[in-house]
C-alpha cells in the first residue's frame, strides 16, 4: 500500500508539473511519425512535382551545377542526399560560416536546380526542433530530456495504478452514461493503459537521445560492445582534399553490395568524407556508411549494418522504436495516437485533480463551520 501511495503521488504531481511540455512533445511527435511524407508533400507544393525518367544525372554533374549557380566562395557543399524514390529530388546543403544552411533542390533526371530554401526554417524543421528542444537550444534539449524521464516515470506508475490488475474487464471499461467524474476517470485509465507501453518506449528513447553524450558509453558498457572511435583525417600541408570520384570508388570497394544514399563532406581540416550506403534489406538510409580520410582516401571506418555490435544495434533501434516505424504503416498510425495520448491524459488527469482538490476544500469548510458551531 505504501508503494502504491508513493506511485500515486508521483503520478499526480509529475503529471501536473511536466504535462504541458509533454503535450507539446507528444503532438509534434505525432506529426514526425510521417515526417518524410509531410516534408515531400510540402516540397511539391513549394517547388512542384518531379516526373520520373529512365536515367539520372551523375553526382559529379549535380555538384558542378550547384557550384556554378552558387559561386560564392564562402559557400561550400557540406551534404548531398540522393533520392530513395523515383519522384524525389536531390538535396544539396551549402554551408557558410556567417549564414544559415542553404538547401538546394535539384531535379535528379535533368540536373536542373528547382529552387532553394533555408533548411532551418522549413515547417518540418521547426516542428522537429520544437519536438527535440522546444526551440530553446541546448537548454531546451535538457528540458525535453528531463520531461522524457518524467514521462517514463509517469508511464511506469500509471501501469502500477491501473485498476485492471484486480479485474481485467473493469480496467478497459468506460462508463459513458455515468457521472462525468466517472467517465473522465475511465477515459484516463483506458487511454493510459493502451498507450502506456509505447509511451514508456518513446520516453526512454527520447531521454537517451537528449542526453546521448552521457548515455552512449553506458549503452556500450552494458552491452559489452567496443565504442567506435570517431574517425578524423590527418591534415597534410599544402594538400587539398581528394576528388570525389576517387572517394566514391573507395567507398564502393569497401561496401560493394550497398548503394550510395548520401555524402557528408568534410567541413574542417580534420573532417572526413562519410559516404552513406544502403543494403537492399535496409529500411533506414543511415545504418551503413564508409568514413574516409579526405587527403589520402584511406578507409578509416566501415559501418556495416550486417555486422554491427550489440551496442550499435541497440542505438540503431532507438529511431524505429521512437517513431513507430518498426512495424510499417500499422505501427506508424498507432504512434499518431500515442503522440495524442499525453494531451488526453493531461486533461483527464487535471480534471481528476480538480475534483479531488475541490472535495478537500469543501470538506475543510465543513470541518471549519462545525468547529465554529462547537
Amino acid at each position: 500500500m505504501k508503494l502504491r501511495h508513493l506511485a500515486f503521488q508521483l503520478h499526480r504531481y509529475l503529471g501536473l508539473a511536466a504535462g504541458l511540455i509533454i503535450i507539446v512533445v507528444g503532438l509534434t511527435g505525432s506529426l514526425l511519425v510521417f515526417k518524410e511524407e509531410i516534408s515531400h508533400f510540402l516540397l511539391e507544393v513549394q517547388f512542384g512535382k518531379i516526373t520520373p525518367q529512365q536515367q539520372q544525372v551523375s553526382i559529379l554533374s549535380v555538384i558542378d551545377n550547384v557550384k556554378a549557380v552558387y559561386p560564392d566562395p564562402s559557400l561550400s557543399v557540406s551534404f548531398l542526399e540522393l533520392p530513395q524514390k523515383a519522384n524525389e529530388p536531390i538535396h544539396a546543403e551549402l554551408q557558410s560560416p556567417k549564414k544559415p544552411t542553404l538547401e538546394v533542390i535539384v531535379n535528379p533526371y535533368t540536373g536542373k536546380i528547382i529552387g532553394d530554401r533555408l533548411s532551418e526554417y522549413t515547417i518540418i524543421a521547426i516542428i522537429d526542433n520544437l519536438h527535440y528542444s522546444l526551440l530553446a537550444g541546448d537548454t531546451g534539449v535538457a528540458i525535453v530530456g528531463v520531461a522524457a524521464l518524467l514521462m517514463f516515470i509517469l508511464s511506469v506508475t500509471g501501469i502500477m495504478l491501473w485498476p485492471g490488475w484486480r479485474k481485467l474487464f473493469t480496467g478497459f471499461k468506460i462508463k459513458w452514461n455515468g457521472h462525468i467524474k466517472r467517465t473522465n476517470f475511465d477515459i484516463h485509465k483506458v487511454a493510459g493503459i493502451i498507450t502506456a507501453v509505447f509511451l514508456t518506449i518513446t520516453a526512454f528513447t527520447g531521454f537517451c537521445w537528449n542526453f546521448y553524450s552521457y548515455l552512449e558509453p553506458v549503452i556500450y558498457g552494458v552491452t559489452f560492445s567496443p565504442k567506435p572511435i570517431d574517425p578524423q583525417s590527418t591534415p597534410i600541408p599544402s594538400k587539398s582534399s581528394l576528388g570525389l570520384v576517387e572517394i566514391l570508388e573507395r567507398a564502393d570497394a569497401a561496401l560493394p553490395e550497398a548503394v550510395i544514399t548520401y555524402i557528408a563532406f568534410p567541413t574542417s581540416p580534420e573532417g572526413v568524407f562519410l559516404v552513406g550506403k544502403r543494403f537492399y534489406e535496409e529500411k533506414q538510409v543511415w545504418r551503413s556508411g564508409v568514413y574516409l580520410d579526405q587527403y589520402t582516401g584511406k578507409v578509416l571506418r566501415v559501418r556495416n549494418s550486417r555486422s554491427l555490435s550489440i551496442g550499435e544495434e541497440v542505438i540503431d533501434a532507438f529511431n524505429p522504436l521512437h517513431f513507430g516505424t518498426f512495424g510499417g504503416l500499422p505501427t506508424r498510425i498507432l504512434y499518431i495516437f500515442v503522440g495524442l495520448a499525453p494531451t488526453i491524459l493531461f486533461i483527464t488527469g487535471f480534471v481528476m485533480w480538480r475534483y479531488r482538490y475541490r472535495s478537500k476544500l469543501l470538506n475543510g469548510d465543513r470541518v471549519h463551520h462545525a468547529n465554529l458551531k462547537a
